[in-house]
């Protein structure tokens, strides 16, 4: 990495908090230039848009996907379907591939759990879910473990019910061809996260394990997309991981009804 605009996003703590300490420590400890500017970033091989907040990234990723190369677009991909729709539309447009995904998606203990042939009839992936004041609910954390039962199900989840308690938060996600997945929130309770399915190889379950690193885990897959230009999730999948979210917070403020997906 040899530059980076800083960004920030007045929209949530989370973001103010943090973005003047994280580029001082890019200018100082890896001698990275900071830019004024998106624009500034062109000519380069690739792009990683980490903004913590995904309400900022469509607008971000117009002026990325000019530059016509692969960009990493950090968990949330966004905070609704419609922009999830529209950043895979814009990155074919100007032939910019897109990856997006959640660190969890590859922890060591969890990868692999369950094996590449082996069919997945149910699952639950759970995890902290922490709550902000001034950030989609269930797009601050909730993505974590969406990201996880997403890649145990794989796409296909045509409706999602939320249900809301002080310590839990439960999402059942209905997929088309019948099976159901369910992402269970917890806050204080269980600090780990993991997933338990019931598989045509029997029952599998992991917990996560922050060793090594869940984002080193992660690099080993950005790395070789920015090198080839090809994602190893479907970009239906990541629009649909969006859209569940989105679903799950409209269940949750009318009611916990149950809400189609908007794809």
């Amino acid at each position: 990495m040899v530059k980076a605009f800083p960004g920030g996003s007045a929209l949530t703590t989370v973001s103010t908090g943090r973005v003047e300490k994280i580029t001082e420590e890019m200018r100082e400890r890896f001698d990275m230039e900071i830019v004024d500017s998106l624009e500034a970033l062109a000519g380069l091989d690739g792009y990683l848009l980490e903004s913590v907040d995904g309400r900022q990234h469509l607008e971000q990723f117009c002026v990325l996907a000019q530059f016509g190369k692969p960009v990493f677009i950090d968990k949330p991909l966004a905070c609704s379907a419609e922009d999830a729709k529209a950043i895979f539309t814009l990155a074919r447009q100007y032939g910019a591939p897109v990856m997006t995904a959640s660190s969890l998606r590859y922890a060591a203990g969890f990868d692999g759990m369950v094996p590449a042939d082996a069919e997945v009839f149910s699952a639950e992936a759970f995890g902290p879910m922490s709550i902000l004041d001034d950030y989609p609910a269930y797009f601050w954390y909730g993505i974590h473990s969406a990201e996880m039962l997403f890649s145990l199900m794989g796409a296909g989840c045509r409706a999602v019910t939320a249900h809301h308690a002080d310590q839990y938060d439960v999402l059942v996600g209905e997929w088309a061809d019948g099976r159901l997945g369910t992402v269970r929130g917890t806050r204080g309770a269980w600090p780990s996260f993991g997933a338990v399915a019931l598989t045509s190889d029997g029952l599998k379950s992991a917990i996560a394990l922050g060793t090594p690193p869940y984002y080193f885990r992660l690099l080993q897959h950005v790395v070789p997309f920015i090198q080839t230009g090809q994602s190893p999730i479907a970009d239906d999948e990541s629009i649909e991981i969006a859209a569940f979210l989105e679903a799950a917070e409209k269940s949750l403020a009318n009611g916990e009804v149950r809400v189609e997906l908007a794809v």
